[in-house]
């Protein structure tokens, strides 16, 4: 079973720079985002090895958050070779996520 990869400012660019991630800003404060966290658990398995399935806590790595412009959490922001290129705000379904990366890869 694959897990998550947890980026911080010194990991984003290296694991964002080549395929397809999805990155998940969150914090342990935060209803919605415990509620999607066994969903990202399982696409981090569904996914391994096809695509990056990452978490960004936003209380400890705040500039990610102000680079990335995230507002409000959960933000998931879906990147190909270090480019963003969606974006979903917001609880979603496993299905919502499992489409929107399959659309990437």
């Amino acid at each position: 079973m694959g897990k998550y990869i947890e980026l911080t400012t010194a990991n984003f660019d290296e694991i964002t720079s080549k395929g397809v991630s999805m990155v998940d800003f969150w914090a342990p404060w935060c209803g919605p985002c415990r509620m999607i966290a066994p969903v990202i658990d399982e696409l981090a398995g569904d996914f391994e090895g096809k695509a990056n399935i990452c978490k960004v806590n936003t209380d400890e790595e705040q500039d990610l958050a102000v680079k990335y412009g995230i507002r409000s959490i959960p933000t998931i922001i879906f990147m190909k070779d270090g480019q963003v290129v969606d974006q979903m705000i917001g609880a979603s379904s496993k299905q919502a996520f499992t489409d929107k990366i399959n659309s990437l890869l």
